[in-house]
Formats: C-alpha cells, structure tokens, sequence
C-alpha cells in the first residue's frame, strides 16, 4: 500500500508550529520574552540558512517542557492549538490530505518540530501516524531532553523507514509534500516528491529535477 508523507510547518500550516510556540510562551509569559524571542528569531534564521545547530535548538526549544508541569503544559497546549494553530490550518492541504485518504493511502506527518506540540496538530488532520522528534518523558514531566535521532534532514529518512518497515510498507508509490530544501534527503527518496510552496533553495531543486511545485496558500 502507498504512503503520503507530509511536511507540516509551512507545507500543512500557514505558518511554523515551532517558531510559534517559542512565540506564544513568551506571549503568556511562560519564558523571558526578550531572551526567548531573541534566540527564536536566531535559530528560525539558522534554519532558513541551512546552518542550523540541531542539538542546540532542541535543548532551547525542549527547556520549557521540563520547566512546567504536565498539567501546565497540556493546558499551554491546548490554548495554543485553538487560538494560534487552528486558524492556520490550510483548505488546500485539509483536501489533499482528503485526496490521499480516499485512495487509501498510509498518511503520515513528518516533521522536525516535536512530538509534543505537533500531537493535536496532526489530530486536525485526522492523521493517526506522526514521525516527530521525540521529547523525553520520564512517566512524570518532560526531562528536556530528546529519544533517539532528531526527525530533522536526515533523521527523517531514519523514521520513515523505521516506521515503513513496522508496518509493512515500501517506498513503491510513496509521496512526499515538503516546503523546506532541509527535507531534501527525504524528497529524493520517495517515488513522487512534490514542493509545497517551497523556499528559494527547494524551488530551484525542484525546477531542475522536474518536481511538481504546488501551492496550498
């Protein structure tokens, strides 16, 4: 059976679920706003450079989740999802995400950003498997580090064929929608890699290598 793998930030959302959240605690006043935007905007920079340090962003992005309680921390989420996320949901990509689903398609999230704030993201897709970076959980708070390989560059290729081979899958028929010239390594793996709105980098790739380009905006 065939696979349709999503990007979610800026590819299914109008925005980055990330950056926002950085930008919604400091908002609310969870983190120091100065200092915590000023390093948001640094990394988002880093990131849209290529020159992102992974580790380090993580141990930023991840600190706030071993600040707070669980139950701080799902209510955070929960105001955060309906006022800043929802309203970024695309028409477009809730109709191809729709389209894939008709045909019986694997659907699949992939993204960077963690599995924490992405959980109720992908559940307004109604898409079931998420392949996101993994938050430490140590059955009572968050420890503020990650679980295994960052579901970044790379790291995606590893949880996509982690998670193909749990289920019985292959990459015959597989596609793949992505904004960010970082998913390269994923887009060249599957049969049918389509750039969604992408970055100057991507859009470039993809001119050459004869990719479809779409937008959902």
């Amino acid at each position: 059976m065939s696979m349709a793998l999503f990007d979610l930030d800026n590819t299914l959302l109008g925005g980055d679920s990330d950056y926002l959240w950085g930008e919604f605690l400091a908002t609310v006043g969870v983190v120091d706003e100065d200092t915590h935007r000023r390093e948001n905007a640094r990394f988002l920079a880093a990131y849209s450079a290529g020159s992102l340090d992974i580790d380090a962003f993580l141990a930023f992005q991840l600190k706030p989740l071993a600040e707070n309680t669980l139950e701080d921390l799902l209510a955070l989420r929960e105001r955060f999802v309906r006022e800043w996320i929802a309203p970024l949901v695309l028409d477009r990509a809730r109709a191809l995400v729709e389209e894939h689903r008709r045909k019986d398609h694997w659907l699949a999230i992939v993204t960077s950003t963690n599995a924490f704030i992405t959980r109720p993201i992908a559940d307004l897709f109604g898409i079931v498997h998420l392949l996101a970076t993994e938050p430490e959980f140590d059955g009572m708070r968050y420890t503020g580090a990650y679980v295994g390989v960052p579901c970044s560059g790379e790291g995606k290729v590893h949880w996509v064929k982690a998670w193909a081979e749990r289920n019985d899958l292959t990459l015959a028929g597989s596609w793949f929608y992505s904004d960010s010239y970082q998913d390269l390594p994923l887009l060249t793996l599957v049969e049918h890699p389509v750039a969604v709105d992408p970055d100057e980098a991507l859009c470039g790739h993809a001119e050459r290598a004869g990719w479809p380009i779409v937008s959902l905006r």
